[in-house]
């Protein structure tokens, strides 16, 4: 009986602690309130309003501006000086030039993955079925440009199936190549598992294991809403911003 209950008060300090830490960041967050910039790959345009949304019932003073786009572009866009809070990415790539300029406050963290499909138009006129099929006579196939995740991406898996077909076209970010799958301009298209709609089909294959992605993120150097910017980022890592990326599709951090 002593050990239960040394157990059973352990427990609770516990738990009290954990309420204590939740309080100390919510109050923090409370004071600074104010909108948070958010730049985020375009993979995330779906999921992140989602997590913002959860946030901000603990943290209603919190708003959020988010600007999504291929990873790439927008790392660039924050090493030429754009005001930004926090730096959502689709691959650890474009995180190493903020690194070396000095832009990122504290390290990165991975927050979670996402590995790729092939998207095809409905009723997959060319009768894709495997990653091979995109080398066939006459398959027109899209990726995301090389410099942006998703094309580093899929650049490794058509090199390892040793498919050397080129695609028609190199697409900015993975919405650019979901839509126009969709609208038929292409019999397929390498996107993320987490991208693919009711507009297209989804094939999966299995070399995507090879050339899974990581998605980091940081808060940015300079932001006036550190404060919050952290307390956001903590509730993305927590078990309940977990569960929302889990049940968006994404993949394990």
């Amino acid at each position: 009986m002593p050990n239960l209950r040394r157990s059973i008060a352990a427990g609770l300090s516990l738990v009290a602690l954990g309420s204590l830490l939740f309080t100390v960041d919510a109050q923090a967050t409370r004071q600074k309130g104010g909108n948070l910039t958010v730049f985020a790959a375009a993979s995330l345009t779906d999921v992140l309003p989602r997590l913002s949304r959860a946030f901000q019932v603990r943290n209603p003073r919190v708003r959020f501006t988010f600007s999504f786009a291929a990873s790439s572009t927008l790392s660039q866009q924050i090493v030429a000086g754009a005001p930004v809070d926090l730096f959502f990415a689709a691959g650890p790539a474009p995180m190493q030039p903020l690194r070396a300029s000095g832009e990122l406050d504290g390290l990165a963290q991975n927050f979670t993955s996402n590995s790729l499909v092939i998207a095809v138009p409905r009723g997959n006129p060319g009768k894709i079925q495997s990653l091979r099929d995109l080398g066939r006579p006459g398959v027109k196939f899209l990726i995301c440009a090389p410099q942006v995740p998703c094309g580093s991406a899929a650049a490794k898996v058509l090199a390892l199936a040793q498919v050397t077909a080129s695609p028609v076209s190199l697409e900015n970010d993975v919405r650019s190549v979901l839509s126009k799958v969709a609208l038929g301009e292409a019999d397929a298209g390498l996107v993320y598992r987490t991208d693919v709609k009711n507009t297209v089909g989804a094939i999966e294959f299995p070399e995507s294991k090879n050339a899974i992605n990581a998605y980091p993120v940081a808060v940015i150097k300079g932001s006036k809403l550190s404060i919050t910017a952290q307390a956001f980022m903590k509730f993305v890592l927590s078990p309940a911003g977990q569960a929302i990326l889990h049940k968006a599709g994404f993949g394990r951090r």
